[in-house]
Order: C-alpha cells, then sequence, then structure tokens
C-alpha cells in the first residue's frame, strides 16, 4: 500500500499563490508516475499535472500550463505543486495521485479557494 497525505491548500486571493505538498510513504518502490487532480463542487475530477519519477518529465493541463509548476523530491519522497496567478475558477480540491503498475492511488485531498 502507498499512503499519500497532501498539505498547502488554503484561501487565496485571485493572482496570488499557493504551493501543494504531497507526502508519500509504505511501498513506494515501483511508483512510476504521480499527479495532481482537482474536482470542483457539481463537476468531474480533472487531472492537472503529472510527473514520472524516473525522468521527471511532466504533463499540464492546457487549463494551468504556465501558471502551475509540479516537481517532486525523490529524496523526501514529496511531490509538489507550486500554482502561480491563481484564478477564481480553480477553486476546487486538490489530490495527490501515485501509479503503480496495476494500481493506483489517492490522497484524501486539500481545499484550494480562490477568491475574487
Amino acid at each position: 500500500q502507498v499512503q499519500l497525505v497532501e498539505s498547502g491548500g488554503g484561501l487565496v486571493q485571485a493572482g496570488g499563490s499557493l504551493r501543494l505538498s504531497c507526502a508519500a510513504s509504505g511501498s513506494i518502490y515501483m511508483i512510476n508516475t504521480m499527479g495532481w487532480s482537482r474536482q470542483a463542487p457539481g463537476k468531474q475530477r480533472e487531472l492537472v499535472a503529472t510527473i514520472t519519477t524516473s525522468t521527471g518529465s511532466t504533463n499540464y493541463a492546457d487549463s494551468v500550463k504556465g501558471r502551475f509548476i509540479i516537481s517532486r523530491d525523490n529524496a523526501k519522497n514529496t511531490m509538489y505543486l507550486q500554482m502561480n496567478s491563481l484564478k477564481p475558477d480553480d477553486t476546487a480540491v486538490y489530490y495527490c495521485s501515485a501509479d503503480r503498475p496495476l494500481q493506483k492511488y489517492w490522497g484524501r485531498g486539500t481545499q484550494v479557494t480562490v477568491r475574487s
């Protein structure tokens, strides 16, 4: 099993920044990709960004390109999401995920609220 714990959410004014963290523990070997997704009230969960654990290759949703940066510190088993130029539309619960072959793990989420 893999345990994922998100932190760093909160309330911020539009145009502001937040940095989310995701600490991974447990059977973290063979995790090949980690990512951030978000879910706003009444909407489906949306993939925001992913990063591979081996090469650090990243991918972003069009809605966050140029504003969000995903990174990881393998020594600390922690992944980050730097969110800049935040908009009210970014308001959602943000979830961390980790992929192993045939298995996907999720954290419990952290709330991000952007006030206009």
